[in-house]
């Protein structure tokens, strides 16, 4: 493991890392801890500001060409944004299933299920992390890992009305 790849690495590329990794952080307290406190909505606010930095800064960064300076994974930040400013809309509204429903899914898609594929061979981060030499067993197990933790995540959005009262299990 070494940063150098990321050291070199123009700055919107730091950016939009520091941001990722960031959001991921913290939006894992913010999905996993209790809802609708005013320590929930700080966390939260925080959270979308970073969110917002991943994808603004992913404009910036051109690694595969396809369209201009574009790639298809540019789509997901045009949704990403999407996401966002829906699920913020649906909180202040006090729709807070739709909410959560926008949140979780960027969350999930976003930043688990796209960060898992920026570990592939080839990539700046499987460098970061696994080296130059360690091949895609690693990356294979990431992508893997990252399905099934997303899998779970996405389960525990929905809940059978018994469950709801239940603190102890209650996602949102």
């Amino acid at each position: 493991m070494s940063l150098q790849p990321l050291l070199d690495a123009p700055l919107a590329t730091q950016l939009h890392v520091a941001c990722a990794i960031s959001a991921f952080l913290l939006g894992s307290v913010v999905v996993f801890k209790q809802k609708g406190g005013a320590v929930h909505r700080i966390l939260g606010r925080i959270w979308v500001l970073l969110m917002l930095g991943v994808s603004v800064t992913s404009f910036f960064i051109s690694d595969l060409e396809v369209i201009g300076p574009f790639s298809p994974i540019h789509l997901l930040s045009v949704y990403t944004i999407f996401g966002l400013v829906m699920g913020v809309r649906a909180a202040k509204q006090r729709r807070l299933a739709v909410h959560r429903g926008f949140m979780v899914s960027t969350y999930v898609g976003a930043l688990i299920i796209a960060g898992a594929f920026t570990l592939m061979p080839g990539r700046r981060m499987h460098e970061v992390v696994f080296g130059p030499d360690a091949g895609l067993a690693p990356s294979l197990a990431v992508v893997v890992l990252a399905f099934v933790a997303s899998a779970l995540i996405m389960r525990r959005m929905v809940r059978s009305p018994r469950e709801k009262g239940n603190r102890a299990r209650v996602f949102a």
